[in-house]
């Protein structure tokens, strides 16, 4: 039966240049010399080095540990010798550092021991821990550690899975050429990832554009003979791969701003994602390569199987770069970014390594003044006003911009295609987003000083409290010994602590001390030694008469002979 599908807001047609890298099968790439396999590759956390320069490591080694449950593991993509745990430039347009094992092929490209799973036995909490630690990430850009989002929410079931083979941005055909030749194990992949989601229906959306892809697909799920799949052809216009396009186009769900997918029982996976969730459980194959796209200034445009860590240069050489190169862009004309040099690694985020040149990619044309025709808000996919955004971005109204909802912008650059003044707005909008994201950072870093200074605060009176309190009860303790002992002295010293006056009072407490250090002086003495007995007089007596002798000869001038 025929599903009906739903249109989204905006969009734009630009030309696809696709069909240059589908002419011919996936190739695999040579090893390079040396494997550069940065440790972030994903949201989240940074993975904690597990190796040191000299280890051998083998093909599949886990060489990142997840750091915390919002992280994914990272792995060696051959075998042979850690050289270096280092800072090493990323794909990234910023050209910063990220800490990196740069790993010496050995070229024996050797697996090493492979943890394993019992698939049909293993709960969805075991199947998501051990997708975790085999590193599979999302595939179709945000690269999201995948185990997160196999939760099925709040409900304990989702009503729709949604697989992604849309793959809309021009030039890119890694996944049109995934599904063709690998569309077996993708299915198995997807049945996987129902089974954690307990997904009542799967809808494979693939553009219309694709007809051998979807033909594949179609072939798979009727030979699978699994009930409740079904692969669709999506009308061809940018941006049908985003998550939340996709799912409007598929189910008719709008997800609105601040929701979650899964808060309406849907959940989109892209078709790589579910082919590398197969090879991890099937296989015991962490995620160490993927397909990628290498297009534009090349005189063979194709599609590899390139290993994690590959310099780009080492591959774009392989579809031979022309000479007047001059830059490469990782993904796709819209929404890719310029890397900082040519041999910059290859991350699980790579889906396409597009080749520049001042003729394919000319300067663009001057920045002209606004003139608020609208035409951005009519392209815009996510349905904000753009030229709004551009406004309060320009003038650093940073609060503004929050308020036509920045945050959903997803910088898909349909706003930036179609505007007559040639304003690149998604720069704007990434400017605003990360200077909005640098003060939340200050922010919170000022809200910790300010928090621990209170705290030191607090403490230090709490402590000058106890101090007192302290103070306060020894006082009080010596008032009470005082009034005790006052209470036990002889009548005069009584009479005299009651008499008015400081100076009596004082002295009447000096002399109550003194007579109850005589009173106990005389206790003290009778039980150490009896000064009555006559035993002890005949002694004192002979001590006495030793010293007064001893007296006497020492005052004589003339001692008796045999002394002197």
């Amino acid at each position: 039966m025929l599903r009906k599908l739903f249109k989204f807001h905006g969009g734009v047609k630009p030309p696809t240049n696709k069909a240059h890298s589908t002419t011919a099968p996936i190739a695999s790439v040579p090893l390079p010399d040396r494997l550069v396999i940065p440790l972030h590759q994903s949201v989240g956390g940074h993975p904690r080095p597990l190796v040191q320069p000299g280890d051998q490591v083998f093909k599949g080694q886990r060489i990142g540990g997840a750091d915390g449950n919002l992280s994914s593991a990272v792995h060696a993509s051959t075998s042979g010798i850690v050289r270096d745990v280092l800072p090493a430039v990323m794909p990234h347009t910023s050209g910063l550092t990220t800490l990196s094992v740069v790993i010496e092929p050995d070229g024996e490209d050797r697996w090493g021991e492979l943890d394993r799973i019992n698939v049909r036995a293993a709960t969805p909490d075991e199947l998501r821990d051990y997708l975790r630690d085999a590193g599979v990430v999302g595939l179709g850009g945000a690269v999201f550690p995948s185990h997160l989002k196999l939760k099925p929410g709040k409900e304990g079931k989702l009503d729709t899975l949604v697989i992604n083979g849309a793959e809309c941005e021009p030039f890119i055909t890694c996944d049109d050429m995934l599904m063709r030749e690998r569309a077996t194990d993708m299915l198995k992949g997807i049945s996987a990832m129902r089974h954690m989601l307990h997904a009542r229906d799967v809808l494979i959306g693939i553009e219309d554009n694709k007809p051998e892809a979807l033909a594949a697909v179609r072939a798979a799920i009727a030979a699978a003979g699994e009930p409740g799949i079904e692969a669709l052809a999506i009308p061809t216009r940018y941006p049908a791969g985003g998550a939340k396009q996709l799912i409007r186009v598929l189910t008719g769900i709008e997800v609105p701003h601040g929701r979650r997918s899964t808060d309406f029982g849907v959940q989109c996976f892209n078709v790589g994602t579910a082919y590398s969730i197969h090879d991890a459980l099937e296989h015991g194959r962490p995620l160490i390569s993927r397909v990628v796209t290498v297009a534009g200034n090349v005189d063979a445009p194709r599609n590899y199987d390139v290993l994690i860590g590959t310099p780009m240069d080492h591959v774009v050489r392989l579809a031979g770069a022309r000479p007047d190169t001059d830059r490469y862009i990782m993904g796709g004309p819209m929404m890719g970014v310029r890397m900082p040099a040519f041999d910059v690694p290859v991350v699980k985020a790579t889906n396409c390594i597009l080749v520049g040149s001042p003729v394919l990619f000319p300067p663009p044309p001057p920045e002209m003044p606004c003139i608020r025709c609208g035409e951005c808000a009519k392209a815009c996919p996510a349905d904000l006003a753009p030229f709004e955004m551009y406004w309060f971005s320009r003038a650093r109204n940073f609060g503004k911009t929050q308020e036509y909802h920045l945050f959903d912008c997803i910088e898909c650059g349909c706003c930036s295609f179609v505007c007559p003044s040639h304003i690149p707005l998604v720069d704007y909008f990434r400017f605003s987003k990360s200077e909005i994201w640098a003060r939340e950072r200050e922010k919170e870093a000022a809200d910790t000083a300010r928090e621990r200074f209170e705290f030191k605060n607090l403490r230090q009176e709490r402590e000058k409290q106890e101090k007192a309190e302290k103070l306060a009860a020894k006082a009080a303790a010596t008032r009470e010994k005082v009034a005790g002992d006052t209470a036990t002295a002889p009548p005069g010293a009584a009479a005299a602590v009651t008499k008015p006056g400081g100076d009596d009072a004082k002295r009447a407490l000096i002399e109550a001390a003194m007579e109850k250090a005589r009173l106990q002086k005389a206790q003290v003495a009778p039980k150490n030694l009896d000064v009555t007995s006559p035993d002890v007089q005949a002694e004192m007596a002979a001590i006495d008469a030793r010293r007064h002798a001893a007296r006497e000869a020492s005052s004589d001038p003339h001692p008796p002979a045999g002394q002197a």
